[in-house]
């Protein structure tokens, strides 16, 4: 149909195991030319052992998608999410099948992609703005504001090569989302970038989406693809397993890999596993603190695998830098084999708004198991925190200013704007 702007038919990917690209050198071809007869005799010999061997990075892989979608590809690492963006980039060829992109692409595959490292960060936006078909004057428009963007005025007339790895992520999404692009890919790379500027990033690629364009999305953060797309991809073993709504997916996919989680911890003698856990309130990932009811309920589902007898579980909230914001313990636990539900019941969480992460440990009498829980807990309300980001501190505490004098209530300097 006129509006699919991307088809992949029977796409496969193998790869040599242990091989390299590389360039030949004059040397080289005079190697293998000296070498060659003894490699025959090799071949004519016992020496069968030493056969290449090679793996499947994708494997017959059709889809399609139309313009104007947001689609999501998710899977383990090493499932074969990148090999595919690469091959719609063009940048490696399939060994079997075809891919047809149609518009102009933009690309986010790894940092620094595309950039030259002995050009300055003003050539690179100018090259790449060149590479898509842009005008000086359409690239000259958008200059501005890419470079505000990625937060790099002051060196963006520095070599690419003197940049931080951030930096260079920044300029890349920058780059790679303001120059117009009609396709727009984009890989895992908006970890290595600071909390603050991830969420600039999905909001600019909200953005994008809203102005019709297609956008391919990798993320090992569930919780992105659900606020960002409609549909979505599973790719398993170089496999898409499964295709359909973002949320639904989503969900089954997590389902799938806690399942994963609890044999592989059956396997390692764990005496617990943990599952699925929710929002009472929301019956999902989240907390939405204006429309809360008076007491939070937390649920986590675990599954005991063998009986504990004084154990001992502790619970850890962590925030998008890894800090630890509360931790509790509990002792002398007793726990029969069997699927159950631990509940918390909290008066209140006042935590600034954001991606939260909740990992568990429990000790049987012998040693610890921890896990890490997914998805993230994100947490929604106004926020009343301080304006600088290095003074916010953890709490979301609202509060009213006053001032008295002579026992007399006199406003406060924002009230006297007002």
């Amino acid at each position: 149909m006129s509006d699919v702007v991307i088809r992949a038919e029977n796409l496969g990917k193998r790869y040599r195991i242990g091989e390299r690209e590389r360039y030949l050198a004059l040397r080289d071809v005079l190697a293998r030319t000296l070498k060659a007869p003894w490699r025959l005799l090799g071949a004519n010999g016992s020496n069968s052992n030493h056969r290449p061997q090679h793996i499947w990075a994708l494997k017959d892989v059709s889809f399609e998608v139309r313009e104007g979608e947001v689609v999501g590809i998710i899977g383990r690492n090493g499932a074969g999410k990148t090999t595919l963006l690469k091959i719609l980039a063009q940048i490696t060829r399939p060994t079997e099948g075809y891919a047809e992109v149609r518009g102009r692409m933009g690309t986010l595959l790894e940092v620094g992609t595309g950039f030259h490292p002995e050009l300055t960060g003003r050539e690179n936006v100018f090259l790449s703005g060149a590479i898509l078909g842009m005008s000086k004057a359409e690239i000259d428009r958008k200059f501005d504001e890419i470079v505000a963007f990625a937060e790099v005025e002051k060196f963006i007339d520095t070599p690419v090569k003197h940049f931080s790895i951030g930096m260079r992520m920044r300029l890349g999404f920058a780059v790679a989302a303001h120059l117009e692009p009609e396709i727009l890919l984009v890989d895992e790379v908006l970890s290595v970038g600071d909390i603050n500027f991830q969420k600039k990033c999905l909001g600019k690629m909200g953005d994008v989406a809203q102005g019709g364009r297609t956008i391919l999305f990798v993320s090992h953060q569930m919780n992105q693809i659900r606020r960002l797309c409609q549909r979505a991809l599973w790719i398993e073993d170089g496999e898409i397993r499964a295709g359909g709504p973002a949320k639904l997916l989503v969900n089954e996919y997590e389902a799938s890999s806690l399942a994963d989680a609890e044999v592989t911890a059956g396997e390692a003698g764990a005496s617990i596993a943990f599952g699925r856990w929710q929002v009472e309130s929301s019956g999902t990932n989240v907390l939405d603190l204006d429309h809360t009811p008076e007491r939070i309920i937390i649920k986590f589902q675990a599954r005991v695998i063998t009986p504990i007898r004084k154990g001992q579980y502790f619970i850890t909230l962590r925030d998008g830098n890894n800090t630890i914001v509360w931790s509790k313990l509990h002792c002398d636990l007793r726990l029969d084999p069997g699927s159950m539900t631990l509940v918390h019941e909290f008066e209140s969480l006042p935590l600034l708004p954001g991606a939260y992460t909740w990992s568990v440990g429990v000790n049987d009498g012998h040693r610890w198991f921890d896990f890490v829980l997914a998805p993230e807990l994100s947490i929604v309300s106004k926020d009343d925190a301080h304006v600088y980001g290095h003074l916010r501190g953890f709490l979301n505490l609202a509060s009213e200013l006053r001032v008295e004098v002579d026992g007399a209530t006199r406003p406060t300097a924002v009230e006297a704007w007002q």
